[in-house]
């Protein structure tokens, strides 16, 4: 079984707290918008991480994260992309893939909105972790954390990041 953090759309924002819920991690998995290559060195310096590069991610991020991976975790094929869609509106860009070969799970990022479906009709998990940095008009900051159990996603659990200071900037929903 491998747990592990995902988030996008960082925009450069380092947050302690990434290292909070990545200590029980055993991976990170980054999304895209990464913003700098500091953020993904600290990143790195955590755990493990898996990343593709996004719309703001320019030069030297573009040369170390590709803009669509596709692996194995566990005996799940992962497929995540930056610019991805949804189920039933997928990105032009990555939807011939997606129908070609369906993989077990499929992580975009992009629009800051968290969403977690299942699609029916290519029988997949699509995950977006929503925006876990401060640029764009969310209102929350976002993580997601998984498990993956052979082919099983289980105990998803949806981390919201309290930038308010009335709860000292470190507490949950």
């Amino acid at each position: 079984m491998r747990r592990i953090l995902l988030l996008s759309d960082t925009h450069g924002l380092w947050d302690e707290r990434y290292a909070k819920y990545a200590e029980a991690c055993d991976e990170i998995w980054h999304a895209g918008d990464i913003g700098t290559l500091e953020l993904a060195e600290q990143l790195a310096a955590l755990k493990p991480l898996r990343a593709v590069c996004g719309n703001i991610d320019g030069g030297v991020l573009r040369r170390m994260f590709p803009e669509t991976l596709r692996f194995r975790c566990e005996d799940a094929d992962v497929l995540m992309k930056h610019i991805g869609g949804y189920p039933g509106r997928y990105d032009r860009s990555i939807a011939k893939e997606l129908y070609a070969r369906p993989p077990h799970l499929f992580v975009s990022g992009h629009s800051h909105i968290l969403k977690v479906q299942h699609d029916p009709a290519l029988r997949l998990l699509h995950i977006n972790p929503g925006a876990a940095g401060r640029h764009g008009w969310q209102q929350v900051r976002t993580l997601v954390r998984f498990s993956i159990d052979g082919c099983a996603f289980k105990d998803l659990e949806v981390i919201e990041l309290a930038d308010d200071l009335r709860c000292n900037g470190d507490d949950e929903y």
